[in-house]
C-alpha cells in the first residue's frame, strides 16, 4: 500500500534573493523587503498586532476581511474599509491579473504577469504555463486547431518546461469532439467555473502576501471551529454546523447511555448485529441457528421485520451489501446464506466439501463477496455462487475475521492468533501486523484507514493502515479473555468507540484521546458484539449471552416515553457507584 517514493523537486523559492536585506526590525514582515511599488500601495508598519495574545498581525487582518466583504457581496463595504484603514487588498497589479483570469483574457494576463517584478523567473514560468495550457485548450473548445497549435508552437514549447505535458497536449488536437476532450484534458471546458480553478493553481504559486487565497477568512474560522469540535468529549450531532458566538461545548447527555428497548425474539445467545449502510434496518445473529432482520422504527426503536431460518448451525456472522437489498448470514463452521431483506428469501446457499466458514465481507460493487473460516482458506464468489478465486495452501493460516476495504483495493484479515494481514488486491501483495495477543475481531473504519482490533489481554489497539501500520491508541478497561467480543466506530465522524464485555456491560472511549467515558449496565450477560447506526449517532444496539438486544438512545422523559416499549434500566447508570469509581480512576494510555 505504499505510496510514491519517489523525490520530486525542491520546491520553488518565491521570492527574488537580490532584494537588498535590510537592517531588522521586531515585527517586520515580507511586504517590508518588497520592491519600492509595492511599498507605497501596502504600508510596511505590519508589526502592530492585535488579539489577546498579539498573535494577529492587524495588516493582515484589514486584509482578509476585506476578502470576505467583497467575496460575500458587500463590494462597497469593502471598498469603504480599504479607503478608511489606508490598506488595499491588492496592489493594482496583482488585481489586473486576477481579473483578467477571470475574464480569460490570456495574452493580457502574460503581459501583467511579468511586470510583477517580485517573482522568481521559475514561477513566473509555470504560471505562464498553466495560463497557456488554458488558452491552448479553449481554442481546441472552439474548433480553432490552427491557433491552438500555434499557441503550442510558439508560446507554450519555447517554455522549455514539462515536456511530458506539451506532447500530451499535442494528442488532444486528435479529440473527436468536445466531451472527449474535457474527458482526456480533466478540464471543466472554457466556462467562469474552469477560469476559477486555474486562479486557484495560480494562486498556489504566487506568495499569498501577493494574492490572498481565496476565502481566507472563512477557511481560518473552519479550523479554528474543527479544534473545538475534537477538543469536545462528548460531540455527537448530525449538525455539523457550529455557533460562531460562542465556545462549543457539548453535554454528556449528546451519548446514547439509555436503554429504550429490550428485544427478545432470540432463544438463544446473540452473537452477533449490524445496522444496515441506511441506518433503517437492523441484524442480528444468534446460537439459536436462526437470523433477524429488525426495521428501525420512530423515536429510534426496532420491531421485528423477518426471521431468517435454514442454517443447521449458530449463526456467528452477518454481512449487508452495500445498497443493503441482501444479508450473507454465516452458520458457526457451516456455509454461507445469502438472503432477500425485502422478502427475508434465501436466495443462495454457499457451501464447500470439507469447508467451513466465520466471516464474510462484500466489495463495493455488490456483485461479489469473500468468505473465510477454519479451513484455512478464503474465496471470492459471486452471486450465483460461482467460485471466481480463491486463497489457500499449506502456509495459510485460520481466518478468524475479514473485511473489504470502501475502495474495494484492500482484504483485512485476522489470521493465526496474533497477524493482522492487509492483502493489496490490485498489487497482489500483502503486509502483515503482528499483534501483541491474540486478536478475536476486526472492525475497519468507513474511509478504509483505520482498524479496530479487539484482544484478549483486555485491551482494543487502534492502528492507522493507510501506508504504513501505526498504532495510534490502546482502549482498556472492558473484560476480555475467554470469548470473542466486538467492538466498533460511532457516533458523529466516528468520534467514540464502543465495546463489548464479559463483565455484562457496554463500554464507550473518546476515539481521538483514548478516555473512558460511560460503561453501561443493563444486560446479565457477555455483551459480545455492538454496532452503533451510521445515519443516527444518538443509536446504538448491543447483543448478549442473555438472549437480548438492547437497543440505546438518549434519555428519555417519562411523559415521552411509548407505554408499548419496556424499558429495563431506566436508572442513570452513573447512580452505579462501581461504575462512578472506575471512571474516575481509570486513565487513557499510549
Amino acid at each position: 500500500m505504499g505510496g510514491d517514493n519517489g523525490v520530486g523537486p525542491p520546491p520553488l523559492k518565491r521570492l527574488k534573493l537580490s532584494i537588498p536585506t535590510p537592517k531588522a526590525v521586531p515585527g517586520s514582515s515580507l511586504l517590508a523587503i518588497l520592491a519600492p511599488s509595492m511599498a507605497k500601495e501596502i504600508p510596511v508598519d505590519d508589526a502592530i498586532t492585535i488579539g489577546s495574545r498579539g498573535q494577529i498581525r492587524k495588516l493582515e487582518f484589514v486584509r482578509i476581511i476585506t476578502q470576505a466583504l467583497s467575496s460575500l457581496g458587500y463590494k462597497q463595504a469593502a471598498m469603504a474599509l480599504e479607503e478608511e484603514s489606508g490598506v488595499p487588498l491588492q496592489l493594482p497589479l496583482v488585481s489586473d491579473f486576477r481579473h483578467e483570469i477571470l475574464a480569460g483574457l490570456w495574452d493580457e494576463s502574460i503581459t501583467t504577469l511579468h511586470k510583477i517584478s517580485q517573482l522568481e523567473d521559475e514561477t513566473v514560468k509555470l504560471a505562464s504555463f498553466l495560463i497557456l495550457q488554458q488558452k491552448f485548450l479553449e481554442f481546441l473548445d472552439c474548433g480553432d486547431t490552427s491557433s491552438a497549435l500555434k499557441t503550442l508552437r510558439t508560446e507554450i514549447s519555447p517554455l522549455g518546461i514539462n515536456t511530458h505535458r506539451v506532447h500530451e497536449l499535442a494528442t488532444f488536437v486528435m479529440c473527436p469532439s468536445r466531451e472527449a476532450l474535457s474527458e482526456r484534458a480533466d478540464w471543466k471546458g472554457g466556462s467562469p467555473d474552469s477560469h476559477i480553478c486555474l486562479l486557484k493553481e495560480l494562486q498556489s504559486l504566487l506568495p499569498p502576501a501577493l494574492m490572498i487565497p481565496e476565502n481566507r477568512l472563512e477557511y481560518l474560522v473552519e479550523q479554528a471551529l474543527e479544534v473545538q469540535r475534537k477538543s469536545c468529549l462528548f460531540h455527537n450531532s448530525a449538525d455539523h454546523s457550529l455557533s460562531l458566538y460562542s465556545d462549543h461545548h457539548c453535554s454528556r447527555d449528546q451519548i446514547p447511555t439509555h436503554t429504550l428497548q429490550v428485544l427478545e425474539a432470540h432463544d438463544n445467545e446473540v452473537w452477533f448485529l449490524q445496522f444496515s449502510h441506511n441506518g433503517r434496518y437492523l441484524a442480528s445473529a444468534s446460537k439459536d441457528l436462526t437470523a433477524i432482520l429488525w426495521e428501525v422504527v420512530d423515536d429510534g426503536l426496532v420491531k421485528l421485520k423477518h426471521t431468517l431460518t435454514g442454517h443447521q448451525k449458530p449463526v456467528s456472522f452477518v454481512a449487508w451489501s452495500p445498497d443493503d437489498s441482501m444479508l450473507l448470514t454465516c452458520g458457526n463452521e457451516e456455509s454461507v446464506k445469502l438472503w432477500d431483506t425485502s422478502t427475508g428469501e434465501c436466495k443462495h446457499t454457499f457451501s464447500k466439501p470439507n469447508s467451513c466458514f466465520t466471516s464474510c465481507a462484500w466489495f463495493p460493487d455488490g456483485n461479489r463477496f469473500v468468505s473465510g473460516g477454519g479451513d484455512k482458506s478464503i474465496y471470492m464468489w459471486n452471486l450465483e455462487g460461482q467460485e471466481l478465486e480463491s486463497w489457500k495452501g499449506a502456509r495459510m493460516p485460520r481466518i478468524n475475521d475479514l473485511a473489504i476495504t470502501l475502495d474495494g483495493s484492500h482484504m483485512v484479515s485476522i489470521c493465526a492468533d496474533k497477524d493482522i494481514r492487509i492483502y493489496n488486491l490490485e498489487e497482489k501483495s500483502e503486509r502483515v501486523i503482528e499483534e501483541e495477543k491474540p486478536i478475536t475481531s476486526l472492525s475497519v473504519s468507513k474511509d478504509g484507514r483505520y482498524l479496530l482490533v479487539n484482544l484478549v489481554s483486555q485491551e482494543i489497539h487502534l492502528w492507522d493502515i493507510a501506508a504504513s501500520s501505526k498504532l495510534l491508541f490502546k482502549y482498556r478497561g472492558h473484560r476480555q479473555g475467554r470469548y470473542v467480543i466486538r467492538s466498533c466506530f460511532g457516533g458523529s465522524d466516528h468520534a467514540f468507540i464502543v465495546s463489548g464485555s464479559e463483565d455484562s456491560q457496554v463500554y464507550i472511549w473518546h476515539r481521538q484521546n483514548g478516555e473512558l467515558l460511560e460503561v453501561l449496565p443493563g444486560h446479565s450477560g457477555t455483551v459480545n458484539s455492538v454496532s452503533w447506526n451510521p445515519v443516527n449517532p444518538h443509536m446504538f444496539a448491543s447483543a448478549s449471552d442473555d438472549h437480548t438486544i438492547r437497543i440505546w438512545g438518549l434519555t428519555v422523559k417519562s411523559d415521552q416515553r411509548n407505554p408499548n416499549v419496556g424499558i429495563a434500566n431506566g436508572v442513570d447508570h452513573l447512580e452505579n457507584g462501581e461504575t462512578r469509581e472506575l471512571l474516575e480512576n481509570l486513565k487513557p494510555f499510549y
